[in-house]
């Protein structure tokens, strides 16, 4: 019997092209933005991409063009709105919609990118606009198979003869960059046609460069709420699956796509379609307490309709405060349900984290990251997979792992986390021109080369014979070969020396792939990346606090273990806040009053226990530590104050816009008879702006004032 879990989804394989000579992956149009600009602007012209023109090849040649209007125009954002803006930082959500194209997939994605504005800008160069600079030309970074590349649009769009955006759009309709991300996406990819059909996945990599953790939901381990909360208080994208009806599949040998009808169930949820994870709340209700996802459609309408909807009962059995900041009874896509809920109706989360730490129980938070370009080649290095019997395996592609124990790691050495993942090119131009082959890779334990590797091997390149592969089982004896792009499996290895093989489900099947390993401490023999990746202050700070100071925490509240769910009062909060070392602000002492603790806990204890709990307690800490760096960063003269206008431009910096005479009546009642705010005063300040905000934008109906009831 085969070793191997074969996927079920069989796809029929692709028509044989009758070629005899390996077919490279295309790689993208490199262009210089820079060049292009300048000579632009030098010019005086605007910019018009020869290379992704505005013609109807750029959108496509199947079922897309069956909806596109008659009179389809390209025209720019200038042309479209009297005062575009290509991105509004001020925006707390950047609300954007799905057009024409059916990439929800890309949406979600894209959504998830938004909560994280150091990643986003590294995707959206933020100093880009319509006003300074302006030639009609605007670039994105994405992140395409292993290195990261630069793609240049001009700012033509697609609509249709009212002048509405026919893919893309902000509900903010002056807004555009998400339409000019989605342009930039399409032309990496071929065309508008070829974002019709993906996964969540695929773009969250694309985005991050980072490595994909995916959970079945119906096999959700016991810790999947443990898990979720590591996620939303790390730097992770996290989007998820409704359950398929029939799996779009587009050929271009075939003139019509069998791409169905969406379906809207009557829970609210859309059949087959990718949403995205906003966030999470653990709630008291007058029963006990329950767990809460909170999630997006990209559709930006169309919500559950089921238990903690906007209209549900549930919502009574709250305190007013908590009902208020986290109920928003809009329809604007995005909505709350139970954790249980969620894994009946959901097939699968998909986490993307730019360290692979997050299912890892091991303390510290370096990692050693190694990639590598290969291919199989029919005749020389496309053995296919053991399941084939063919006797051909050993010849694919071979790569020499040795995992070496982590001095500081207080666990046993026979428990390292290893990530490895195989992702597969597409050889054409076009995304979606060819189906992804079934792929994956063997795992093989080598104990006789211990601890180092063999210099025959490092010198020759020597591949292990079949024989080896006869004798000796995988470390993963049922592997499954998924047609997917990209296939990853977290493994705990013992300190030792292993040979990945990389394959397809069957042989002589030609492709691109890159092979990556994520681990603590390893030696990779003929990769060429190897680096060190660690998170800034939302990974590596504060996992640091939770694992190595939360025990200083216990000792000042005289908690013995955190599985007594402690609840941390006003002076509680300040002995912590106080007493608590900030490693990356060593000379910053803090001094936070009673006074000022009192109103910290008023603001963010939601259910009125007079206590924050240890998520309302990381919430703050996460805020603390994006204030200090605001804080830091605008106060030039290093007094450990704000005058009026630093104070203005740390408010900016946070993305929240005040007028000043509201700036300057906080000045007033958070400053000292100078008007210098301290740290303290701006965290008290900026808490109250950021609640207050969102109270506000959940009472709201028509985004300029609110009715209110007397308990309200």
């Amino acid at each position: 019997s085969m070793p191997f879990l074969l996927c079920l989804k069989k796809k029929k394989s692709p028509v044989p092209l009758g070629r005899s000579i390996f077919q490279k992956h295309t790689p993208p149009i490199q262009q210089n933005y820079q060049a292009l600009l300048e000579s632009c602007l030098k010019n005086k012209r605007l910019f018009t991409d020869d290379t992704f023109p505005a013609h109807i090849s750029s959108i496509g040649t199947g079922a897309l063009l069956k909806k596109l209007p008659r009179n389809l125009q390209w025209k720019r954002p200038h042309a479209l709105h009297k005062s575009p803006v290509f991105y509004a930082a001020n925006r707390k959500q950047l609300d954007l919609c799905q057009g024409l194209v059916e990439n929800c997939w890309f949406l979600a994605a894209l959504e998830a990118l938004t909560f994280h504005q150091d990643i986003l800008a590294a995707v959206v160069p933020q100093n880009q606009s319509f006003e300074r600079k302006y030639a009609g030309i605007f670039h994105f970074r994405f992140w395409h198979f292993g290195e990261w590349i630069d793609v240049v649009v001009d700012d033509r769009l697609p609509v249709n003869e009212v002048g509405e955006l026919l893919f893309v759009s902000s509900v903010y309709k002056n807004v555009f960059w998400g339409a000019l991300l989605e342009k930039a996406y399409a032309k990496l990819y071929g065309s508008y046609e070829d974002l019709q059909i993906g996964q969540v996945s695929e773009a969250l990599v694309d985005f991050t460069g980072g490595v994909n953790t995916r959970i079945k939901l119906a096999e959700a381990p016991p810790d999947l709420w443990d898990i979720l909360t590591r996620a939303t208080y790390s730097r992770s994208l996290m989007g998820c699956q409704t359950h398929l009806g029939v799996r779009l599949v587009y050929f271009p040998s075939v003139s019509l796509s069998c791409i169905q009808t969406t379906k809207v169930l009557k829970n609210g949820l859309v059949a087959g379609h990718a949403y995205t994870v906003t966030g999470i709340r653990k709630v008291t209700c007058q029963y006990g307490p329950e767990n809460l996802v909170r999630l997006r459609n990209p559709w930006g309408k169309i919500e559950w309709k089921g238990d903690w909807s906007d209209s549900s009962y549930k919502w009574e059995l709250l305190s007013p405060k908590e009902k208020i900041l986290l109920r928003k009874k809009k329809e604007d896509g995005e909505f709350w349900m139970s954790l249980r809920d969620f894994k009946i109706h959901f097939v699968d989360l998909v986490i993307c984290k730019l360290t692979p730490d997050l299912m890892s129980q091991e303390d510290g938070k370096k990692w050693m990251y190694s990639w590598k370009s290969g291919r199989w080649v029919k005749g020389s290095t496309a053995g296919g997979s053991l399941g084939f019997c063919n006797g051909n395996f050993w010849m694919n592609p071979q790569y020499w792992l040795n995992v070496l124990p982590v001095e500081d790691s207080k666990k046993s050495p026979s428990a390292c986390n290893v990530v490895i993942s195989l992702m597969q090119k597409h050889s054409t131009k076009h995304r979606n021109r060819a189906p992804h082959l079934f792929i994956g890779f063997l795992l093989y334990k080598n104990m006789t080369l211990l601890p180092f590797f063999p210099e025959q091997y490092q010198e020759s390149n020597r591949k292990l014979p079949p024989g080896f592969f006869s004798r000796h089982q995988p470390v993963n004896k049922h592997q499954v070969f998924l047609d997917e792009r990209e296939v990853t499996c977290d493994f705990h290895l013992e300190p030792c020396v292993y040979v990945i093989v990389p394959c397809t489900l069957e042989p002589q099947q030609e492709s691109e792939f890159v092979l990556r390993v994520f681990s603590r401490k390893h030696l990779m023999i003929f990769f060429h990346t190897l680096k060190e990746i660690v998170d800034r202050y939302e990974g590596k700070i504060w996992e640091d606090f939770f694992t190595k100071h939360f025990e200083q925490v216990k000792k000042i509240l005289k908690f013995s273990s955190l599985s007594q769910n402690p609840e941390i009062n006003a002076v509680q909060l300040q002995r912590i806040l106080n007493n608590i070392s900030w490693r990356n602000f060593q000379s910053f002492r803090l001094n936070f009053s009673l006074d000022s603790c009192q109103g910290i806990l008023a603001l963010l204890d939601l259910n009125a226990t007079g206590t924050l709990s240890i998520q309302e307690f990381r919430v703050l800490w996460k805020r603390l530590l994006f204030y200090l760096e605001v804080f830091q960063k605008r106060d030039t003269n290093r007094s450990g104050k704000l005058d009026l206008v630093e104070l203005q431009a740390a408010v900016q910096e946070t993305g929240i816009s005040l007028s000043n005479e509201v700036c300057n009546l906080m000045a007033i009642r958070y400053g000292d008879p100078g008007l210098q705010i301290s740290f303290e005063s701006f965290v008290c300040f900026m808490l109250r702006v950021e609640i207050m905000g969102e109270a506000f934008r959940n009472l709201t109906q028509d985004g300029r004032g609110i009715y209110l009831r007397e308990s309200e």
